[in-house]
């Protein structure tokens, strides 16, 4: 959505918002150059999402998790260079807090890169996915890498799911409140994915759902919530979903 003049964006922090923003660099596409007049700070937990503790977090968890995980990584990607040609990794631009770019990080699951102005996102028996490609999707474990994005601080553990680009260009302008998204860090995940709104959403009804979920994450944003997030997270990744 484009953010007019009298249209408020939720922040999570009550301290010279408009400030930090405007010293940022150039924020993605439907934000412009004065938006930052439009950002208020509305969440009475705007000690949370942008403190220090969160970040504390997201390093407790996520290093241990890379260190953990090494041989599950290394196994994934041997198993990537076996299955088909290509980079074990997929890179592609997503857009971060307050529209910051940064190159999200996933296991490669297509024989396409897609990146830049036509994504199409994922359909069922998509024939750009590989064969283990789908297991990895199915399972989430394509996203792992992102345990990187966080250590690097570009995403966190718990937020809204960071979007392709073009995408957040194109629901920006039709769904309200899109830009709310953009308050704080992209996480690996959010209200939205242990509420049923994982995986494709053919519809704009179905993306409308999850930013919905979004903005209330934003909204009430706590460190209870995160905790509550990231414990149901793996029995919402084991449920029946739409992935593909």
């Amino acid at each position: 959505m484009s953010v007019h003049s009298n249209s408020a964006v939720v922040l999570t922090s009550s301290a010279s918002i408009g400030e930090a923003i405007a010293a940022l660099p150039s924020p993605i596409a439907f934000l412009p150059a004065n938006s930052a007049a439009a950002f208020v700070a509305v969440n009475t937990n705007d000690d949370w999402s942008v403190s220090k503790g969160k970040r504390m977090l997201d390093l407790a968890v996520a290093i241990p998790d890379v260190l953990l995980l090494s041989p599950l990584l290394l196994l994934i990607a041997l198993l990537i260079t076996i299955d088909s040609a290509g980079p074990v990794f997929f890179r592609q631009q997503r857009s971060g807090a307050c529209g910051r770019a940064f190159d999200i990080l996933k296991f490669r699951t297509m024989h396409v890169m897609e990146n830049g102005t036509e994504v199409i996102q994922a359909v069922a028996n998509d024939p750009r996915t590989t064969r283990l490609g789908r297991f990895l999707r199915r399972y989430s474990l394509d996203e792992l890498p992102q345990l990187l994005n966080v250590v690097n601080g570009d995403m966190s553990l718990v937020g809204p799911r960071p979007h392709a680009m073009v995408h957040d260009t194109y629901y920006g302008a039709h769904i309200a409140d899109y830009g709310c998204r953009f308050a704080v860090k992209p996480g690996m995940t959010g209200w939205a994915q242990i509420n049923g709104h994982r995986g494709p959403t053919p519809t704009l009804d179905a993306m409308e759902a999850r930013i919905n979920c979004d903005v209330w994450y934003i909204k009430n944003a706590s460190f209870a919530l995160d905790l509550k997030i990231l414990c149901k997270t793996p029995f919402a990744i084991v449920s029946p979903r739409n992935a593909v």
